[in-house]
């Protein structure tokens, strides 16, 4: 990695897109130091949200300066950092304003928020880009008159994209094959990324790799999204604001949490996680409609047919509305997959069940089992085919629930994503019981686990 952002830097100062500059740094005269912009917190001269990073806002995403902040402070000391010259090189991403406008224009992959994000920072004017850090640890700057410096980490990690795959490929006695995903105008390269690195990953990258004029393959796609709060709060770890992964583990069980995280992913706009709306999507979504359908499948199966798949015909005009929604499902899956909508996907899994308990619900067979057998068969037979295929499509995301379905209903069977929407069940096929795969929970008592859980206590949970 050292020796190719050296060399990279070397070439892009050859182009003619590296300069220096003497400029005024903050100095904590305590430490007798120049500090990194993450050493230096104030107040965003954009949007006033404090703290705000010498880099970056996080609440706004703008890109600082540490000298643009308001009040700014050392995070050290708390001190007032005094500014001191000293000479810096920078990347001269203005020169690239026009290719990068034209990129993000073109590049028809690029989600509604990372192109309106991008196109945006390029109208506001591209500003040159500090390439050195006066410190003595990091990549030795290759700049002629730097040999104090240091490469700015950000400006070489995500470098790290491409040394890695060539250190990749070294490993596997394939020096040259790195060049099949980073040089071939085939080759399709995806981010995924939350939307305060849009701008690295969407303009700097991108920048760097057309400097470079080395045909790299740009960016294809960057899936970046947006922000999840906690209880309307940013995540904090020394606030204590948030839950942390081995405290969720200890509070319920790692399918929940990929239910609960992904049908939040903030696709689109911010999302907010609470206690209550967990409770809700577990509740009203993950056990009363995923897993009550299939329970109430298998469990009929399992008691009125001895464990095998009733007779049931696939050409009867009563059920081809049903049948229309279990063949087109897996489609709607891939499309929204493609474009990397998990939460839209995730849904359209759900959407299946929900018509699967409607169906259930508009045919009783629990009541027709009893005038009229053969339509209880049929509705029991196009139920497990919609069972079968939601197990498939619960794969990519809760794949121990897909795991627990399959041995049930699919048993032995070989299992593909083509599968999918198809009625593979037939006749006579056996089952093996099954528990129900979920459990409702309480916002209160998760509550009240957790402060447990930090505080080694057992706090008193109100009825």
């Amino acid at each position: 990695h050292k020796e190719f952002v050296q060399d990279f830097y070397r070439t892009l100062d050859k182009n003619g897109y590296v300069y220096a500059e003497n400029i005024i740094l903050p100095y904590c005269e305590n430490d007798h130091r120049f500090l990194p912009d993450r050493f230096v917190e104030g107040e965003c001269p954009y949007c006033h949200y404090i703290p705000a990073r010498g880099d970056q806002c996080d609440n706004c995403g703008r890109v600082l300066d540490p000298k643009d902040l308001i009040k700014p402070y050392c995070v050290l000391d708390h001190s007032t950092p005094v500014m001191k010259e000293s000479k810096s090189w920078f990347f001269d991403l203005p020169k690239l304003a026009d290719q990068l406008k034209k990129y993000v224009e073109e590049n028809a992959n690029l989600p509604e928020n990372a192109r309106n994000f991008s196109l945006s920072w390029i109208r506001d004017g591209l500003k040159p880009r500090s390439l050195t850090r006066d410190l003595s640890w990091g990549i030795p700057a290759p700049f002629k008159g730097a040999e104090d410096k240091t490469i700015y980490v950000w400006m070489e990690a995500v470098l790290g994209y491409i040394s890695a795959t060539r250190e990749w490929a070294e490993k596997t006695e394939k020096p040259d094959l790195w060049k099949k995903y980073w040089l071939d105008p085939a080759s399709h390269n995806i981010h995924f990324i939350g939307k305060d690195n849009i701008p690295f990953h969407v303009i700097v990258f991108p920048g760097l790799l057309l400097a470079s004029k080395q045909g790299y393959s740009l960016p294809w796609e960057v899936s970046s999204t947006e922000w999840v709060q906690f209880d309307g709060q940013r995540f904090s770890k020394s606030r204590k604001i948030g839950v942390w992964i081995d405290e969720a583990l200890q509070l319920e069980d790692a399918e929940y949490w990929r239910y609960a995280l992904i049908s939040l992913r903030p696709e689109q706009r911010d999302t907010n996680f609470t206690w209550e709306e967990f409770e809700r999507k577990i509740n009203t979504e993950l056990n009363d409609v995923l897993g009550n359908f299939i329970h109430r499948t298998t469990t009929f199966i399992s008691t009125r047919y001895n464990n095998k798949i009733p007779s049931y015909k696939q050409d009867q005009l009563g059920d081809q509305a049903i049948l229309q929604v279990l063949h087109e499902s897996p489609k709607l899956i891939d499309e929204k997959l493609e474009h990397f909508r998990l939460k839209e996907a995730l849904e359209q899994v759900l959407q299946l069940a929900r018509e699967g308990n409607r169906y259930l619900n508009e045919n009783e067979p629990w009541q027709t089992i009893k005038t009229d057998p053969s339509k209880a068969e049929q509705t029991i037979g196009i139920a497990a085919q919609l069972v079968a295929t939601i197990a498939i499509e619960l794969q990519p995301f809760l794949p121990t629930t897909s795991s627990e379905i399959q041995k049930s209903i699919l048993t032995s069977q070989k299992i593909s994503w083509k599968q999918a929407g198809q009625t593979t069940l037939g006749p006579g096929r056996g089952i093996r019981p099954m528990k129900p795969l979920f459990h409702k929970v309480s916002a209160k008592k998760l509550r009240a686990r957790l402060e447990e859980i930090r505080s080694g206590t057992t706090p008193e949970i109100e009825a």
